[in-house]
């Protein structure tokens, strides 16, 4: 997992396939009055949800996993919680691996809470189960970005 502000972005190109052109994309347009909908970038390999989300409790939301992309996730308008805890440690699935949908889910407890706020954005790997959206009550906009593991 990475956790770390937009501006040092560039610091993890080497690692993170499809960073450097989702961040062009970023700063070559205004998401937060960007239509909610899924941007292709580069078909199926790299492509952004834009999204507008109810953020709910903790205990409401699922643990997940993903094998064929690395999720890249930031908030907008508004910082959001997330919970984190490595994959192989968690034992309590909720939901077999749904390989259409590239997702996993489970109902353990998150080891690690974490506050994400604007400006900033989060790197999750297969490796990394996480619980985003905690923000209980409040109303938001994300972008999460999906860009496939190498071959």
């Amino acid at each position: 997992m990475i956790l770390d502000k937009l501006e040092n972005a560039d610091l993890y190109y080497d690692i993170v396939p499809g960073l450097e052109r989702f961040i062009q994309f970023f700063n070559d347009n205004d998401l937060e009055v960007f239509p909610a909908c899924k941007v292709r970038l580069d078909g199926d390999d790299l492509f952004i949800n834009v999204i507008d989300l109810q953020g709910k409790d903790e205990k409401d939301l699922p643990m997940e996993a993903h094998r064929d992309y690395i999720d890249i996730q930031l908030p907008l308008t508004g910082s959001e919680t997330m919970g984190w805890k490595p994959q192989e440690d968690c034992q309590q699935v909720s939901k077999d691996y749904d390989e259409g949908k590239d997702v996993e889910l489970y109902s353990d407890p998150s080891q690690i809470l974490f506050e994400v706020p604007t400006g900033y954005f989060v790197v999750f790997f297969p490796s990394d189960a996480h619980r985003p959206g905690i923000a209980p009550g409040r109303s938001f906009r994300k972008l999460i970005v999906k860009t496939r593991v190498p071959a």
